[in-house]
């Protein structure tokens, strides 16, 4: 079951499906040049937006929390892209800690840690879950709908090392995107953290992440020749905002109108009848928090208290001081008349699996990570990994393919923002 494309704009798409299709072993052995020079990280997930004439990542997330909407059929590629990613990072690691977010009621996110941890278990690793919830004082065993359990346990800080209650992980994995900064107890240990500690919200920016997305896709769209505008968003940043005060609104807006201007002229150039809308979003920050659509300079003069309010603090209660200003990328991908886009999982450098976000209140122009979506039961019937030269280009393991391609750049693109950040650190 694939979504319907439910545009007329399928041309520009179709060409590019046909160009990736085409230029399948070129890419391919262009990824692998690509992973000599860059270590992937250890997991990332990419939200895609198919407007039928781009294909475009949106965000990209280090710290996934869906691994419970994969396909379970594809559940040994996970195990097998794990092995790999395991044996890379720590070749002797035969106990490994997982972190999670501090959530113990969102019974849909549990579910993600208790996936994610069968997946590492079925490598051969020992895998126990450690809590940074300062109200867990022993271990706590959490019920899980279909009679499953999950037992976190209190954090043990001895020396330089971090672990339990009678437990010495060789290697520790977070699944916590640090919004609130990397604590104390995870600061300076000896073991390998994954991913990184700089990964985390807290010093991790958008812009930073998109700026070196637009180097990958200007070098990848050279390779197959094509535009790089089709695979990639144009974006702004702009810093000292404070939307409760009403600081910095007329530079967001004035960066809004110039932002407006660029797209248009590319739907002119492409011939596209629809209105360009721009995606404002904190630039740090995750759970599709401090984000909003923008069709003019006034939509951002003109926002009311509780929009301002919206804007203004994100997960952890953290205030919004800086935006990133994207093009908005429709999706005209529907499910039962409800609007959708593809979620793409990695591991190591490898596709996984993926699944659509539908969200039946909200529009082809809005952000679809927001209370009220759902993920379609029926993950992805195919595995991103497989194209077939003999159907159409838009046939289902085709469309698959394309989010692949587009989710392995974003992770690429990640894997340099990285290594740039740890190096102006350094």
């Amino acid at each position: 079951m694939v979504p319907y494309l439910t545009t007329a704009l399928t041309g520009p798409l179709l060409e590019l499906e046909k160009r990736l299709l085409d230029a399948q072993p070129t890419i391919e052995h262009w990824f692998r040049q690509q992973w000599k020079e860059q270590a992937a990280p250890f997991y990332t997930s990419v939200d895609i937006r198919n407007a039928g004439f781009k294909l475009a990542p949106v965000d990209t997330n280090l710290f996934p929390g869906g691994f419970n909407n994969l396909n379970p059929s594809f559940m040994s590629l996970s195990i097998h892209a794990a092995m790999g990613a395991v044996e890379k990072i720590c070749p002797d690691a035969q106990r490994l800690l997982l972190i999670p977010e501090n959530h113990t009621r969102n019974s849909f996110y549990l579910q993600n840690v208790a996936v994610l941890a069968h997946i590492l278990r079925q490598t051969g690793l020992i895998v126990r879950i450690g809590t940074l919830i300062p109200d867990i004082t022993e271990p706590t065993t959490l019920q899980l709908p279909g009679g499953a359990q999950l037992t976190l346990e209190p954090l043990v800080r001895t020396g330089d090392r971090i672990g339990l209650d009678g437990f010495d992980p060789c290697a520790v994995l977070l699944n916590n995107d640090l919004s609130a900064g990397a604590p104390e107890i995870l600061k300076g240990i000896e073991q390998t953290i994954m991913p990184p500690l700089h990964a985390g919200w807290a010093t991790r920016r958008k812009s930073r992440h998109f700026r070196a997305y637009e180097n990958v896709a200007i070098e990848f769209a050279r390779l197959i020749d094509i535009d790089p505008w089709l695979i990639d968003p144009y974006f702004t940043h702009c810093g000292k905002i404070d939307f409760q005060a009403r600081q910095g609104e007329d530079c967001l807006a004035e960066k809004v109108g110039q932002m407006l201007e660029k797209i248009r002229a590319k739907y002119d150039e492409y011939g596209i009848d629809q209105p360009p809308f721009v995606i404002v979003k904190a630039d740090a920050g995750t759970y599709g928090m401090g984000i909003m659509t923008v069709k003019s300079p006034d939509d951002v003069r003109e926002l009311n208290r509780k929009q301002r309010n919206k804007m203004a603090v994100i997960k952890e209660g953290l205030e919004v001081s800086e935006v990133l200003i994207q093009e908005g990328v429709y999706t005209f991908e529907s499910i039962n008349e409800a609007v959708a886009e593809p979620v793409v999982y990695m591991l190591d450098h490898f596709v996984v699996g993926g699944f659509y976000r539908v969200h039946t209140g909200r529009g082809a122009d809005e952000n679809l990570n927001s209370p009220g979506m759902h993920f379609v039961p029926l993950a992805f019937d195919d595995t991103c990994v497989m194209p077939d030269s003999n159907a159409s280009p838009d046939a289902s393991p085709n469309r698959f393919y394309a989010y692949g391609v587009v989710a392995r750049l974003a992770m690429l693109a990640a894997s340099i923002e990285l290594d740039e950040a740890l190096n102006e650190t350094a």
